[in-house]
């Protein structure tokens, strides 16, 4: 049923400040137009810096991946006969291998037969039947900033589950798309466990601190303690935002904005006893293959032999878990348990008894993902583009000189640091690209003051987290925005950004006075054998 709550009366500066970025963000136009025109003025834009040749030197060390061979970043113009011959030869291929595509589709195939056999439904009735809003709220943003260990499946399954479960306490179902965004999305930085990014990053700051010690080594869980002590407070930010702010500011939902079939993934019925029996078997079947995941993940010691014996998904040379095929294949496994209990549970309910079944569940998925097909088209030509032309580098690297000019020799310098990296957020969507370029400039020189790599590091990772959910650059940002067009056809960019801007407001001022709090105040370690302070000279 449709909420009752009615939009505040009286409306605060704040509300109106958000009114105003909601018009004037749905004053532009189509999400897919404005990528097609983003991607025009890259072009555009790359012709003007080849013309004047725009260059800046190259922060990162000589031997350094992506390195330019002279050591200097240029800007590369695609305005000219070798552009054209690469934006023509490289347009199916930038469509094809942008990485969200193939992820979003994979894991939705799986996603697909769990919701259409009824088995998405059914498992969040019996989560949320009976619990409070705070309560809801505060476990999805929790489970969004948990996902984030396996990068993917936040977004294409905590977000679009998050929308469902508000649909189904009869609460507006962008405030849970939202809440689950920003654990995911703005909460990336914060996990109880290490995750893929953990190692990339560590790598790069390691290679930065040895331009100035050659024999400093980072290791992957230098942040890890911090990332412990901001799940939390990411969690308390998230269901603070969406309770007090979010929430309250969207009218009473209307459910014929809605695409129809909507209400099949959330409805607010008492489960029968069949669907509980389903369930039953649906858990049984996830229990199976969790063990046979943990064989598979695990390790034994041979009896005639002294060299372990690694699972198949582990590195078949380290045993390492953080760069094997499990964390590298998390898309299949996405797919896997959520097909296998979603045939089971179906053929149970009688949902699903025949595999074409199985494939129609798949079908009518996969053709309400057009609208998003269509802009990854335009946002991955886009993203190349920028990538091509060295805009982004650029960019980064003038931001990082301009923070050096400050001169600053104490933990102040942290400031703008922190936001000049939510900045070059906004316009690099990779994090190990930003930091692969902007650490050679930043780690020496905060080494040179005193301050450790990791704390560094740790610094970066606020700034690299608390804007995803605010900037088209974000990978997965538009598979949000097609997710929220199933709740509301009429949903513009502008809507999404407001929506999502006070989560980046309160995350960027909390996280940093958490993390000086944390570092400065109580001095406490930002992972294990971290230092904060370096001798200075």
């Amino acid at each position: 049923m449709a909420t009752t709550k009615k939009p505040r009366a009286k409306k605060g500066l704040f509300d109106r400040f958000l009114a105003l970025v909601e018009t004037l963000g749905n004053m532009l136009p189509h999400p897919v137009t404005l990528f097609a025109l983003f991607a025009v003025g890259t072009v555009l834009l790359s012709g003007i810096a080849g013309y004047f040749e725009w260059s800046v030197a190259d922060p990162r060390p000589e031997g350094a991946k992506g390195r330019s061979a002279d050591g200097v970043i240029h800007a590369i113009s695609l305005v000219n006969e070798e552009g054209l011959r690469r934006i023509i030869e490289n347009l199916v291929k930038n469509f094809v291998e942008f990485a969200p595509l193939g992820t979003v589709l994979v894991a939705l195939m799986g996603v697909s037969i769990a919701e259409h056999g009824g088995l998405l439904a059914a498992g969040i009735r019996s989560v949320v039947l009976g619990a409070s809003r705070n309560v809801v709220t505060m476990a999805l943003v929790f489970a969004g900033v948990l996902s984030n260990a396996a990068s993917e499946v936040g977004y294409v399954v905590i977000v679009p589950m998050g929308a469902a479960i508000f649909y189904s306490l009869g609460r507006h179902p962008l405030a849970g798309l939202a809440a689950a965004f920003a654990g995911v999305s703005g909460g990336y930085s914060a996990n109880l466990v290490l995750g893929t990014i953990d190692p990339l990053l560590s790598g790069i700051t390691q290679e930065a601190a040895r331009m100035l010690d050659p024999t400093y080594e980072v290791h992957p869980a230098v942040n890890w303690y911090f990332m412990i002590g901001s799940t939390f407070l990411v969690t308390a930010m998230g269901t603070f935002v969406s309770s007090v702010i979010v929430e309250p500011r969207l009218p009473a939902y209307d459910k014929s904005l809605a695409e129809p079939g909507i209400e099949q993934t959330a409805t607010f019925t008492p489960l029968t006893s069949i669907e509980k029996y389903g369930l039953v078997w649906a858990g049984v079947s996830v229990a199976l293959m969790s063990l046979l995941l943990v064989y598979l993940a695990g390790w034994t010691i041979p009896v005639d032999g002294d060299m372990p014996f690694y699972g198949s998904l582990r590195d078949p040379e380290t045993g390492d878990l953080l760069k094997s095929p499990l964390l590298r294949g998390v898309v299949a496994l996405i797919f896997v348990f959520f097909l296998v209990p979603g045939c089971v549970y179906g053929y149970v309910v009688g949902t699903i008894r025949t595999g074409m079944d199985v494939i129609n569940g798949m079908t009518k998925t996969m053709g309400t993902l057009g609208m998003y097909i269509v802009l990854v088209f335009f946002a991955a030509q886009f993203v190349k583009y920028f990538e091509w032309t060295n805009l982004g580098a650029l960019l980064a690297v003038l931001g990082a000189n301009g923070i050096r000019t400050l001169n600053l020799d104490n933990p102040l310098v942290f400031l703008p640091f922190i936001l000049s990296c939510c900045l070059i957020n906004l316009l690099m969507g990779s994090a190990s690209a930003k930091w692969a370029v902007i650490a050679p400039i930043f780690v020496p020189m905060l080494m040179l003051v005193g301050f450790s790599p990791e704390v560094i590091q740790c610094a970066f990772r606020i700034g690299d987290s608390v804007t995803n959910v605010i900037t088209p650059m974000m990978s997965y940002f538009g598979i949000i925005f097609a997710f929220a067009c199933r709740y509301d056809q009429k949903f513009g960019m502008g809507t999404l950004i407001s929506l999502m801007l006070p989560y980046s407001i309160v995350f960027t001022v909390g996280w940093i006075i958490f993390f000086y709090i944390w570092v400065f105040g109580l001095g406490i370690p930002v992972g294990p054998g971290a230092p904060t302070y370096l001798p200075v000279n």
